[in-house]
């Protein structure tokens, strides 16, 4: 059974999707594994949505610091299309893009060399 679920609350979609896709302004730009988004988002927008979900820790929420997002790239003119830089883990990318999504993949161990 699928169903879509469309939601703000990134706290708890990770809890009831299997696989998340990020969408901006319309446009996916990452989609993988809901523990793949969580733990190692490619995308610069997803790491900046998680660095905005709040964290039932005092002292962690003090101390967090929020990733901010320019989305001027978004708007560069480059056609960007959805490309699997890992196996299962998809992002919105130019050619251009590639290499450096495929690097943090690599710092992430989830590509091998």
């Amino acid at each position: 059974m699928t169903y879509l679920f469309i939601a703000h609350d990134l706290s708890m979609v990770k809890y009831i999707s299997d696989r998340i896709g990020v969408m901006h302004y319309g446009r996916m730009l990452e989609i993988a594994s809901s523990d793949e988004i969580y733990a190692h988002p490619l995308h610069d927008y997803t790491a900046s949505l998680l660095s905005a979900v709040p964290v039932p820790d005092p002292e962690y929420e003090r101390a967090r610091q929020q990733i901010p997002y320019d989305s001027s790239q978004e708007f560069d003119g480059k056609p960007r299309q959805l490309v699997e830089i890992v196996p299962h883990h998809w992002v919105r990318a130019s050619e251009d893009e590639i290499p450096m999504y495929k690097e943090r993949a690599r710092k992430h161990s989830l590509l091998k060399d």
